[in-house]
């Protein structure tokens, strides 16, 4: 049985990409064969992030313009250069060029959203019949937009990102409550995924902080006025407040790896360092996840 994760935030820059990229690797390393896919038609990135560009895009299929073989293409030998695999590591990418973005843009109307997601469902089906996979992982666009949702809505398990800052968190509660509600009423299991929490590194004015020495892994600090007062937030209250209200599970959540955020390429931790903390607990996450 194939599954399908989608992973979708309220907002953008909560890590979708790094994680959906990260997750298919992972989950090739153990023997399974994944399809990534770039659903992220109003920004796509992830080509820039396996620097690739391919002959032929997602749009292309979607516009009846390419087969699905053509479409997402096998990446195993690229990224893992000849280093034995127990899996496979297939990618579809979304094309960035300005006019196929506003080829979404302008086009509205329920029929050709109905259009479009019948066109989501064959991509998925073929993928399943013609490719033999056991997982497909989609990158999502953010918020609430006809095709983020449908692309929510091929999925049977949907990953929501969020950071902790005050948009982002009613932001999500939002999407939890105006959405994800019908996704669930239908079967899809969700989970909310907290990133970039404080706690793996801590910026330089905070480290002498008494807040900092006295809670550093649990505690999410603003500054909040010129007196560098901070504010404190817990994360698990965040969490345990959103399954509250929702219903939603929460998943274990994950660190700001600063050494991984602010590097100039970020590509493949699971790979290049698997024995990095972002790796490991990627993992966890993971298992939290196929285990339902």
């Amino acid at each position: 049985m194939t599954h399908c994760i989608a992973i979708h935030s309220y907002k953008g820059g909560t890590g979708k990409t790094t994680i959906a990229a990260n997750t298919a690797a992972s989950l090739a390393e153990t023997g399974k064969k994944v399809a990534l896919i770039d659903l992220d038609i109003y920004a796509p990135s992830l080509h820039n992030y396996f620097k690739i560009t391919p002959k032929k895009w997602i749009n292309d299929f979607l516009d009846n313009n390419a087969d699905v073989e053509e479409t997402i293409i096998d990446m195993t030998e690229s990224i893992y250069n000849g280093k034995s695999l127990l899996g496979k590591i297939y990618a579809g990418f979304s094309n960035p060029n300005r006019d196929a973005i506003f080829k979404f843009e302008i086009s509205n109307g329920s029929e050709y959203w109905k259009k479009q997601f019948r066109k989501l469902v064959f991509l998925r089906e073929q993928i399943i019949t013609k490719m033999d996979i056991d997982y497909i992982i989609i990158d999502t666009s953010p918020g609430i937009r006809h095709w983020s949702i449908n692309a929510l809505s091929i999925a049977d398990k949907l990953i929501l990102t969020m950071k902790m800052d005050d948009l982002d968190i009613e932001g999500t509660k939002k999407l939890l409550n105006e959405i994800y509600t019908t996704f669930v009423k239908f079967g899809a299991i969700t989970y909310i995924l907290l990133n970039r929490i404080s706690g793996y590194c801590v910026p330089v004015t905070l480290i002498n902080s008494p807040e900092v020495k006295t809670n550093p892994a649990h505690t999410y600090f603003k500054q909040i006025d010129s007196n560098n007062k901070l504010e404190m937030q817990n994360p698990q209250n965040v969490l345990e407040g959103l399954e509250e209200v929702t219903g939603i599970k929460y998943l274990t959540p994950l660190p700001c790896y600063c050494d991984i955020q602010f590097s100039s390429r970020e590509f493949l931790t699971v790979v290049n360092n698997p024995n990095h903390p972002f790796s490991k607990n990627l993992q966890h996450i993971i298992n939290e996840i196929i285990k339902e």
